[in-house]
């Protein structure tokens, strides 16, 4: 165990949880995300500390079958069955009835049904889009009025931690040095913090998690293969859609107008588009056009119907490298799809992620230390997106110089909350925080981002405003 993990252990308490990958084994076979497997471990677990192995082997096959072709045999043969699972819910208008379909098992929205009164319910958790809950599912046999299909009969929401205090968070984050805060944040990522080799390369991973903790934050990584950028965006947080290549309609992403209904972007804190070089949507103008709206204001009218969200949306891609781990080609956003290089497009888009600087991922990267469980990590992360409090001291401590663009000026603001609540969760007033600090750590990177953006754009566009310098931001109050 090392210092930080004691120390995480000792100030966190039931919300640490100890990574062990020789643990992690007992879930070969089952593709689950990292904030399930967290609270999996953490309930087998006996009160001396040792890992109940085999109760969790059982767990597993009762209620996470490795089989899914059993299991819809089960069912018909009348067997009940109680499922931890991730599942999607829709609105099967011809029959005026809620459905799910569990992809991961086979079983298809056209064969299910949500009973009203479980809506009724649960009317915040069943409504349409990917959810992860346990399930209790039974086969009702055809009868004269309507077809065999399978029922949900109960429901609970996965929802292992409750509603955290935000003031328990910032007192936590107290006991912390910067540079030991820090190095939670990388373990709470699942990754062993000695493995980067200086501040540049920890503070550029922890840019990753920007998206995660601020409302509509939209930001782009290149980065060459290897790097964790599909694992850091897919196993952190249930309140994160993670795109993995194909095609993309607008109907699955914003609104499907056949079905009257929102698609992934309204239920989510981000959505992220993996492998961007791969994904292809549908209509390029059409979702060229939307997202021009939605970037830049939150809203889109689709047909009637105004479409508003806080989802963040994050781009991923692939970046080829020189021997000296340099970008072969200067101009970074060629590397996208033809869909996102315009001027425009990009332009609504608030910093950049050098992925570049990272180091490439290996075995000995892996965690094992004492660390914030993931479930935990990522409700603390959900709730501060809604805390104001650190944009108004962002408005503060920020001099903008007259006559100063106002895209770069909401990027940089936005971006510099979003570090602030990342590294100083417990500052909650301008005069908590060290000057110096607030300019190195918040301001600084959040101009460097979003110069990158503005240079990418001069590259693709010579127009005046894009070949201008980025405005000249100050901390007020510091002396330069």
């Amino acid at each position: 165990m090392s210092e930080i993990g004691n120390k995480i252990r000792q100030v966190f308490g039931a919300a640490a949880v100890y990574k062990d990958p020789a643990n992690y084994d007992v879930f070969n076979g089952r593709n689950l995300p990292s904030f399930v497997k967290d609270y999996l471990i953490s309930t087998h677990i006996s009160p001396d500390g040792s890992f109940k192995r085999d109760a969790l082997a059982r767990f597993l096959v009762e209620h996470i079958p490795q089989d899914n072709s059993a299991i819809l045999a089960r069912l018909r043969m009348g067997e009940t069955l109680t499922l931890l699972t991730r599942f999607v819910v829709s609105t099967n208008l011809a029959k005026n009835k809620a459905c799910f379909q569990i992809p991961d098992m086979g079983i298809k929205a056209s064969d299910t049904i949500i009973p009203d009164y479980l809506v009724e319910e649960f009317p915040d958790d069943l409504i349409d889009g990917e959810k992860w809950g346990i399930l209790k599912i039974v086969y009702i046999a055809p009868n004269d009025s309507e077809r065999g299909h399978l029922e949900m009969v109960k429901f609970k929401p996965f929802r292992p931690m409750q509603k955290l205090d935000i003031n328990y968070i910032r007192e936590c984050r107290s006991r912390f040095t910067l540079e030991e805060w820090i190095d939670v944040l990388i373990s709470a990522m699942e990754y062993t913090p000695t493995a980067f080799t200086n501040m540049t390369q920890k503070l550029e991973f922890l840019t990753r998690l920007l998206p995660f903790i601020e409302p509509r934050l939209n930001l782009i990584e290149l980065a060459p293969k290897g790097t964790g950028k599909s694992y850091v965006f897919g196993n952190l947080s249930k309140f994160v859609w993670l795109v993995s290549g194909g095609k993309v309609s607008r109907a699955k992403l914003v609104y499907d107008k056949s079905n009257k209904a929102p698609g992934i972007m309204r239920f989510y804190d981000m959505v992220a588009f993996d492998e961007i070089q791969t994904i292809t949507f549908s209509d390029n103008s059409e979702m060229q056009s939307f997202l021009k709206n939605y970037l830049e204001y939150g809203r889109a009218t689709i047909d009637n119907y105004e479409f508003m969200s806080e989802c963040g949306l994050m781009l991923l891609g692939n970046i080829l490298l020189t021997e000296n781990n340099e970008p072969k080609n200067y101009k970074y956003f060629e590397s996208l799809p033809e869909v996102f290089r315009e001027s425009a497009l990009l332009d609504r888009f608030h910093g950049m992620i050098e992925g570049w600087l990272l180091p490439r991922v290996n075995v000995d990267m892996a965690l094992h230390d004492w660390t914030l469980n993931v479930e935990f990590f990522s409700e603390v992360m959900h709730q501060l997106r809604t805390e104001s409090i650190y944009s108004k001291i962002v408005d503060e401590l920020v001099y903008v110089p007259q006559g100063a663009d106002m895209r770069h000026t909401k990027a940089v603001k936005r971006v510099a909350t979003a570090y602030l609540k990342l590294l100083f969760p417990n500052v909650t007033a301008a005069d908590q925080i060290d000057l110096n600090d607030f300019n190195a750590l918040c301001l600084q990177p959040a101009i460097r981002r979003r110069d990158i953006v503005r240079e990418q754009c001069s590259n693709i566009d010579a127009e005046k405003s894009f070949s201008k310098p980025i405005p000249e931001y100050k901390v007020i109050g510091l002396s330069y």
